[in-house]
């Protein structure tokens, strides 16, 4: 069984944008908000958000840009 054979992570990929890369912050992100949640706020979970929030712009930006 692959990731994407699950159910939401199956109609995420269908219904997006086409772009693995872009359906896969999608997915990450709620995982990620739970993650820091469980964990707890510090400099690490602090950091992780910080990298995943500019990873997510700047691949926006740069597909809007080479498109």
């Amino acid at each position: 069984m692959k990731l994407s054979d699950l159910p939401i992570v199956e109609e995420v990929f269908e219904s997006g944008a086409n772009d693995r890369v872009f359906d896969s912050l999608l997915l990450i992100g709620p995982v990620l908000i739970v993650g820091i949640a469980i964990a707890g706020r510090s400099w690490l979970t602090i950091g992780i958000a910080i990298a995943y929030v500019l990873f997510f712009v700047a691949y926006v930006v740069y597909r809007g840009l080479s498109n």
